[in-house]
């Protein structure tokens, strides 16, 4: 199986864990998420739109940037792209609810997956990390023993996986309700610290574009935390 087609697979496994794991949280394990217009087809289109613009817009301007030709795609410009389209939509249409909160497991889970794929993927995916002298340094096709980081990026957003579930298992109303904000604050994170060991060409002094992206959507993040308001007291009402 080609490079290519191995990170195709991956990206759809990446696509039914994330579909899987959601319906495991709510229909097995029984958490259950406080009302909100996530599932109208107007706002999943705006997400749709504003992910796949965004994926392509940061992906290729990050790749120009570090003299590379062609066009890319970025799973954190989807993400930045998706928040932008959708707060703007909500502003739009009036819609002042918090809609994010079901998506935060499977969010994790899609990118703990999919990062395997870019690994996988070799040179080619231009995902791959400086080189290392480390023992787990990586030979991604032409000799050079480089950082796996989208181990790293896996390993992390599993582990962020991990402690959401056993959060949300015991019912802290907290984290169900701003899981969103705090999976994405994670990933900008984590992310901002792995763009140290990537080759990408720098934008503003050592950073590079995903560092200031990375750097956004942690306020992003942080903001909509601080502003969340009080947890609701758990009822029967809410509905997954």
């Amino acid at each position: 199986m080609s490079r290519t087609l191995l990170h195709v697979g991956f990206d759809v496994l990446a696509w039914s864990a994330a579909a899987f794991s959601f319906m495991w949280l709510t229909r097995r394990a029984g958490v259950r998420f406080p009302p909100s217009r996530s599932h109208d087809f107007s706002y999943l289109a705006a997400l749709m739109f504003g992910a796949g613009v965004g994926a392509v817009v940061f992906g290729t301007a990050n790749l120009w940037l570090s003299q590379q030709q062609g066009f890319a795609r970025s799973i954190e410009g989807a993400v930045a792209g998706g928040i932008l389209a959708v707060e703007l939509y909500k502003r739009s249409t009036g819609i002042t609810e918090r809609t994010g909160a079901r998506f935060a497991l499977p969010f994790a889970v899609g990118v703990a997956v999919g990062r395997i794929g870019c690994l996988l993927a070799g040179l080619d995916d231009f995902t791959y990390g400086t080189p290392t002298a480390l023992p787990w340094g990586t030979d991604f096709g032409d000799g050079v023993l480089r950082h796996p980081v989208q181990l790293y990026e896996s390993a992390a957003m599993a582990a962020f996986a991990l402690v959401y579930v056993l959060a949300a298992l015991r019912g802290n109303v907290f984290v169900i309700e701003n899981g969103f904000y705090l999976v994405v604050g994670f990933y900008g994170a984590q992310r901002f610290a792995w763009e140290f060991i990537k080759p990408y060409g720098p934008l503003i002094g050592p950073f590079t574009l995903f560092h200031l992206l990375s750097a956004a959507i942690l306020a992003y993040a942080a903001w909509m935390i601080i502003t969340a308001p009080r947890p609701r007291i758990a009822d029967d009402t809410a509905v997954a």
